[in-house]
C-alpha cells in the first residue's frame, strides 16, 4: 500500500506547482509523516509499558526492610508513618520550610475527634518530627518535646494498653522518649544529666518536675553525677548487654554520706570510682490532655539496675532501659587500677590504696552466694571484667550470686598473700553478717587465676606442719623469735580450710610451679620486687638464725621464688590435698592443637596445672590469660549453675 502511494504523482494545477512548491511537497510527503507518527506512538507505548505512573518493582530484602523501618533515629529522616501524617494534614511542604510553626499547628489539631488510631498517628509524628528538628537545633526544649509526645503515644491518659505490641513504633517511641529525656535534661555542656526537681520549658508550655530522693542512696554513698551511657561506643568487651525498655540509662557516680555502721562497712569495700547503672524515668500525668493545655506535671524516679528492672505505669509493669555493660566500660575507662598491675607486683605497701584488698562491686546482698575472684601475678581485678560481664547477665545466675574481688601485692610471698586474704574475708563476713545468720555466706565459691589459683588452694586445704617443716628442722614452738614474728608465722603457715568455702575453681594454676619463674627471669624479678616492710622487719633477721641457716637464704622469697619449679613451698603445696568437704574444678589453658601432654599456655605447663581428684577438668586452647576466653567463661558459668543445682537438691 505504502509502495503504491509512493508512486502517485502530485496532481495539482501547474500554477500551484510553480507558485508554491512547499505546498506540493507537503502533499507529496504525507506517507513519511505517517510513518513517523506510527513510530512515535510505538515508542511512547513502549516507554509507558515499562513504567506506568502507578506500579511496583521488585526490591531486595534489605531495600524493603529499609523502606519499612527507616526512621529519624536510624536514618536521620522521618519514618513513613510521620510523613503520612504530614501528607494527610497538608503540612509536608510547610514542615520543610518552617518546622516549629508546622508542629505547633499539628499540636493544635490534636483535640479533633479523629479516633484513637489517628490520634496515636499524630502523637508519634509529633515525637519523631520534634526529635528530627532537635537534632538540627540541639535545643533541649525540642528534645523534651519529643520525649513528652512519645510518652503520650505509649501511655494513654485512660490507662489503656496503647500501641499494639507488633507495631514497630512502640520500640521507636520508647527510644525517642529515652534519648529525648537524656538530651532534654542534659547539663549545658552535655556531659551529664540533671535529675533535680525544677520547671523546664517546652515549645508549647512547661514541664514541672518533682522527685523522690530516696532512690539516690546506695551502700553508704549518694548518687552525685549522672553520665548518659546509652550513646557510648564500647571497646574491650565481646558483648554489650542492655535491657531494652523505657527511661534514660545513666552511670551514677558516688559521693560518701554520713550513715550507719553497715553503710560505712560497704563504703570501705566499694571502690570510690565505682559507677552504678541507673535509669531515670519521668512519669507524666495525663499527658495527652496536658499537652493540649501546655501545663505538664512529671514525677522523676531513679532506679538502680540491681534493685529494679521494671517500673509500673498505668497498672502494668514496663521494663526499664538499662546499660550495665556500658556503665562498667565507663568505670574502667582510664581507671587507676590499670596502673596497679605492675605496681602491685613491684611495690610493697599499697594498703592505703587497697585497704585489705577485698572489694565489692555492689553493697552486700543477703541471701546471695559470694563468688570470690582472685587475680594472678602482675594483674588486677579488672582482668575479670569480661567474665564478670558475661556471668552477671546470665538470668539463672544474677539473682543467686554476688561477686567479690581480691586485689593484692602479687610480688609478696604466696603464703603471706593467702593469710591476708583469709583475714580480709573473715573481717568482711563479720561486718556484713555479725550474727552469722546468712546461710548463703557458708557456700562460697573461690575462683583463682594463675598465682590467684594458689591462693585459692590455700583457702581449701589444711596445712598441718608441711610449710613449716619445709623451712626449718626445728619444731615451731622451740624456735626463739619475737612474739609478733611468731604470731605472723603461725597465721601464715598453720591454718585450716576456710569453713565458708564450699567450691574452688583453678584457672591456669601452676600447682607444680611455672617454668617462666626460673633462671634469668627469676633473678631479674628479685631485683625489682620490693617486699612489704612488715615482712622484711619481722622475718629478715630470722633467716640468719640457726633454725634457718640450712636454707642459705640472704633475703625473703618473692612470689616468683615460690612459683619456681622445685621450690620447697610449691612442693609442699602440691603435696597437700584439698579438704574433702570442698569440691574443686580445673580449667587448663594450652597452646596449639593435638595432644595436651607436654604443652603449655606460655607460662604454665599442662602437667603443672593438672591435679588429680578434681570434679572436672576442662582444657581450653588459649594463652595463659584465659579468663576472658569464651570456653573458660562457659565452664565457669556451668560450675556456677551446678553449684545452684547442688544447693537446691540439698534444700539450700
Amino acid at each position: 500500500m505504502i509502495r503504491k502511494l509512493s508512486r502517485l504523482k502530485c496532481r495539482v494545477p501547474s500554477e500551484t506547482v510553480d507558485g508554491d512548491w512547499r505546498r506540493c511537497r507537503r502533499h507529496f510527503d504525507w506517507p513519511r509523516q505517517l510513518l513517523h507518527c506510527i513510530a512515535t506512538i510505538g515508542f511512547l507505548l513502549l516507554v509507558n509499558g515499562c513504567a506506568t505512573p502507578i506500579g511496583v518493582v521488585r526490591g531486595s530484602t534489605q531495600e524493603i526492610q529499609l523502606a519499612l523501618t527507616s526512621n529519624t533515629l536510624s536514618a536521620g529522616t522521618p519514618s513513613s508513618w510521620s510523613t503520612q501524617v504530614l501528607h494527610r494534614t497538608n503540612l509536608l511542604e510547610r514542615f520543610a520550610a518552617d518546622p516549629e510553626t508546622t508542629l505547633e499547628n499539628l499540636r493544635k489539631i490534636l483535640p479533633q475527634p479523629v479516633g484513637e488510631e489517628r490520634l496515636r498517628d499524630r502523637l508519634f509524628a509529633l515525637s519523631e518530627l520534634w526529635f528530627q528538628h532537635a537534632e538540627q537545633t540541639e535545643n533541649s526544649e525540642h528534645y523534651l518535646a519529643a520525649a513528652v509526645y512519645a510518652y503520650a503515644f505509649l501511655f494513654p491518659d485512660d490507662g489503656s494498653q496503647g500501641v499494639d505490641p507488633l507495631d514497630p513504633r512502640g520500640r521507636w517511641a520508647a527510644d525517642l522518649y529515652n534519648r529525648g529525656l537524656t538530651r532534654g535534661l542534659a547539663s549545658p555542656d552535655g556531659h551529664e544529666v540533671l535529675v533535680d526537681a525544677r520547671t523546664v520549658s517546652l515549645p508549647f508550655g512547661e514541664l514541672t518536675l518533682t522527685g523522690d530522693q530516696t532512690g539516690f542512696l546506695w551502700g553508704g554513698y549518694r548518687f552525685s553525677r549522672f553520665i548518659p551511657v546509652g550513646e557510648f561506643v564500647l571497646r574491650g568487651f565481646s558483648n554489650r548487654y542492655r535491657q531494652a525498655g523505657i527511661g534514660a540509662p545513666l552511670a551514677a557516680e558516688l559521693a560518701p554520706v554520713q550513715s550507719d555502721p553497715a553503710a560505712e562497712a560497704a563504703r570501705k569495700r566499694i571502690p570510690p570510682r565505682t559507677r552504678v547503672p541507673v535509669t531515670a524515668f519521668v512519669r507524666i500525668e495525663t499527658p495527652r490532655r496536658s499537652i493540649v493545655e501546655g501545663k505538664l506535671q512529671g514525677k522523676l524516679g531513679l532506679y538502680a539496675a540491681h534493685q529494679a528492672s521494671t517500673v509500673t505505669v498505668s497498672g502494668r509493669d514496663v521494663p526499664l532501659e538499662q546499660e550495665p555493660t556500658a556503665t562498667l566500660a565507663y568505670q574502667l575507662e582510664g581507671a587507676p587500677v590499670w596502673d596497679f598491675e605492675i605496681a602491685g607486683f613491684r611495690f610493697a605497701d599499697q594498703s592505703a590504696i587497697l585497704g585489705d584488698g577485698l572489694l565489692l562491686m555492689q553493697p552486700y546482698r543477703r541471701g546471695r552466694i559470694p563468688v570470690l575472684l582472685v587475680h594472678g601475678t602482675a594483674s588486677s581485678p579488672v582482668r575479670w571484667a569480661e567474665m564478670y560481664n558475661e556471668v552477671i547477665h546470665d538470668p539463672v545466675l544474677r539473682g543467686r550470686y554476688q561477686f567479690w574481688f581480691y586485689q593484692y601485692n602479687t610480688g609478696q610471698p604466696v603464703l603471706y598473700s593467702a593469710m591476708l586474704l583469709r583475714r580480709a574475708l573473715r573481717n568482711l563476713l563479720s561486718e556484713v553478717d555479725p550474727t552469722g545468720t546468712d546461710d548463703a555466706l557458708r557456700h562460697m565459691i573461690v575462683v583463682g587465676h594463675s598465682q590467684g589459683g594458689l591462693l585459692t588452694k590455700l583457702m581449701a586445704m589444711n596445712s598441718g606442719n608441711r610449710f613449716w617443716d619445709n623451712v626449718s628442722k626445728e619444731p615451731f614452738a622451740e624456735v626463739e623469735m619475737a612474739s609478733e614474728t611468731r604470731e605472723l608465722l603461725r597465721e601464715a603457715m598453720f591454718f585450716k580450710a576456710e569453713p565458708t568455702v564450699e567450691r574452688v575453681v583453678f584457672i591456669a594454676t601452676p600447682h607444680r610451679g611455672s617454668f617462666r619463674a626460673s633462671g634469668f627471669a627469676l633473678n631479674l624479678i628479685r631485683r625489682i620486687v620490693n617486699l612489704p616492710g612488715t615482712l622484711v622487719t619481722q622475718l629478715g633477721g630470722l633467716l640468719k638464725s640457726q633454725a634457718f641457716a640450712h636454707l642459705g637464704m640472704s633475703q625473703l622469697p618473692t612470689a616468683v621464688d615460690n612459683m619456681s619449679p622445685g621450690n620447697p613451698f610449691i612442693r609442699a603445696l602440691n603435696d597437700t590435698p584439698i579438704d574433702s568437704r570442698i569440691t574443686a574444678h580445673s580449667i587448663i589453658a594450652v597452646l596449639g592443637d593435638g595432644p595436651i601432654t607436654g604443652k603449655t599456655d606460655g607460662v604454665v605447663a599442662y602437667e603443672s596445672a593438672h591435679i588429680d581428684g578434681v570434679a572436672s577438668e576442662v582444657v581450653v586452647r588459649s594463652p595463659h590469660s584465659t579468663q576472658g576466653h569464651p570456653e573458660t567463661i562457659e565452664e565457669v558459668r556451668r560450675i556456677l549453675r551446678e553449684h545452684i543445682e547442688t544447693r537446691n537438691r540439698s534444700g539450700g
